[in-house]
């Protein structure tokens, strides 16, 4: 499936890298491992479900932490801007536009939850009869010093989780926070859908944010916007432009990654 994975093939360490291009003449994948180089590392085509993967071992340079893109001609053979993975599980943070190479529990040590007893009390609640009280917030704005990639969760942690328990709120439900290029949009533009923004931190800092409301008996409710498709060079979705002359049917022609 498309993505990236750290897998080991025939005994040899190193990750896989496939991407959803049907109509695409070559995609190749550049990173900091090929000196971001599309000769170095061409794809092949699995006809006929259109994906492209590749296999690049770790002795190469492939491993967790090493930031990448594809480059894609298109049928025409024209260069299309290179492309962030949409199913990234890590990026840089912006306006850096690249993806992370990231695996769980091997990227990082698997995440420590303590929200045991809140997991057994929620099984064990009706959940159209219990109470119910939700804190909708956007936590780049409710709290500008959580705008930081090295503690930003760790920041709302301290701050915003005692102001909603003391409030009584019983859920937080945060306005996108996967991978978004403009901040403006409030993460209704987002590129990279599994991939917490790194504007606020790493993804297990995102998981300490969670465990602890938990642990403060408040649940967490993710807005996840997977329609919306914003036209950054550097997204999956490709404009049609200079072959309509009609704007509405231009912006519905509007295609993912290799389509025209």
């Amino acid at each position: 499936m498309p993505g990236r994975a750290v897998r080991r093939v025939d005994g040899v360490q190193g990750v896989r890298f496939a991407v959803w291009a049907p109509n695409a003449r070559r995609v190749s994948v550049i990173g900091d491992f090929n000196g971001w180089q599309p000769v170095q590392h061409p794809m092949r085509l699995r006809h006929p479900s259109g994906i492209w993967e590749l296999f690049i071992p770790e002795a190469m340079g492939a491993r967790p932490g090493c930031r990448y893109k594809f480059d894609l001609l298109d049928q025409r053979g024209a260069q299309l801007p290179d492309k962030a993975d949409p199913l990234a599980l890590a990026t840089e943070a912006p306006p850096a536009t690249a993806s992370v190479v990231t695996e769980p529990e091997v990227s990082a040590p698997p995440f420590d939850w303590q929200d045991d007893d809140w997991m057994r009390l929620r099984n064990a609640v009706d959940p159209y009869a219990a109470p119910l009280s939700i804190y909708e917030v956007h936590v780049g704005s409710w709290l500008r010093a959580a705008n930081d990639p090295a503690r930003g969760w760790e920041t709302l942690a301290e701050r915003l989780i005692p102001y909603v328990h003391e409030l009584g709120f019983t859920h937080i439900e945060l306005l996108p926070v996967t991978e978004h290029p403009f901040g403006g949009s409030w993460g209704y533009q987002p590129l990279s859908l599994y991939a917490p923004t790194a504007r606020l931190g790493p993804p297990q800092a995102f998981a300490a944010f969670i465990d602890q409301c938990h642990r403060n008996d408040i649940g967490v409710i993710l807005d996840w916007v997977p329609a919306h498709f914003p036209t950054d060079p550097h997204g999956s979705r490709i404009s049609t432009a200079r072959r309509s002359t009609n704007t509405r049917t231009r912006a519905k022609a509007s295609t993912r990654t290799g389509i025209r």
